[in-house]
């Protein structure tokens, strides 16, 4: 798969202050790329310069296999954390005009933006004033104003801040139907379990530096620790959980077992298969759990700021 954006080495500084320390990473065509990091890693400033409102001190950003220039701006779109719609203004005054800005047309403005607010049920809106509508509908309309003139690059800060799940899952579908009809997309968020839902790629930036990156899946694996989650049903429980210990790494869990028995975290040690454990399991008992314990987005974001940081 070839890139759409490639960040090559980016030193971004401010005074004495490294807010990025050779960041290098390339974001693939028709992707869904989670950008994360603790509050102050740098994706701030990273966002800042791909979207050409800073430059980079050294180093090089290339769009589409140009380098990164002034008229690249209308292939970007960019809704960022700190929302910019100006509240004295109409709904469709504004989204109007921000189209226009992006070099669309008035009267394919006009038509793409019936298509949106017909999608979102939000006709009723163009006459009112942004400051009229709740965060959740400023945000409907600033999303729309975002995707509206079809970029070749998405870049979403936190998108889903001020929703309710239901709308928030509204989004997040129309987010992966863009990726699914070519766009590429750079997804900057806390919240892990969106991670999990919609990236296809992640890199990770704690204290101005890229600790890891790669496909999710990729990642995932390097980071398993071939530990599965058993519930056994026997009548030799402890004895049982004595042969597990002198075979295996086995540590206590909790989960719900539609009939009791045996639950325990299971590690493998190097050279056992997880068949090996699961013959085991079928010869004491009814096997009734056999889980493996894959890490999550979140497991990994904490395991490795906590390394990068020892």
């Amino acid at each position: 798969m070839s890139n759409l954006l490639e960040i090559n080495n980016v030193v971004k500084r401010y005074g004495n202050y490294t807010a990025l320390n050779g960041v290098t990473m390339n974001i693939p065509k028709g992707s869904v790329f989670g950008l994360l990091g603790p509050n102050g890693a740098g994706k701030t400033s990273l966002i800042r310069i791909i979207n050409q409102i800073t430059m980079p001190d050294s180093g090089e950003v290339f769009l589409d296999g140009e380098a990164l220039a002034p008229h690249h701006v209308e292939n970007i779109g960019y809704l960022p954390e700190e929302r910019g719609l100006y509240k004295s203004m109409k709904v469709g005054e504004q989204a109007l005009y921000l189209a226009r800005l992006k070099g669309m047309s008035k009267n394919e403005a006009k038509k793409r933006l019936k298509y949106w607010f017909d999608k979102f049920d939000i006709g009723a809106w163009w006459g009112k004033k942004i400051g009229e509508l709740s965060k959740g509908m400023a945000q409907k309309v600033q999303f729309i104003v975002t995707i509206l003139h079809k970029p070749k690059l998405l870049i979403f800060d936190e998108p889903f801040s001020g929703f309710d799940p239901i709308n928030a899952q509204l989004i997040a579908k129309e987010i992966l139907q863009l990726r699914d009809e070519g766009a590429t997309i750079i997804f900057s968020t806390h919240r892990m379990e969106s991670v999990e839902e919609m990236c296809d790629y992640i890199a990770l930036i704690n204290k101005s530096n890229k600790i890891l990156d790669g496909k999710l899946s990729d990642v995932k694996r390097e980071y398993r620790t071939n530990t599965f989650q058993i519930g056994v049903q026997t009548a030799n429980q402890k004895e049982v959980e004595m042969e597990l210990r002198e075979k295996f790494v086995v540590t206590p869990t909790n989960f719900t077992l539609l009939n009791e028995g045996l639950k325990l975290n299971v590690q493998l040690k190097n050279g056992t298969s997880p068949n090996e454990l699961l013959s085991f399991l079928s010869n004491k008992g009814q096997v009734q759990h056999f889980v493996e314990l894959i890490p999550s987005a979140n497991d990994i974001f904490i395991q490795a700021i906590n390394k990068n940081l020892a």
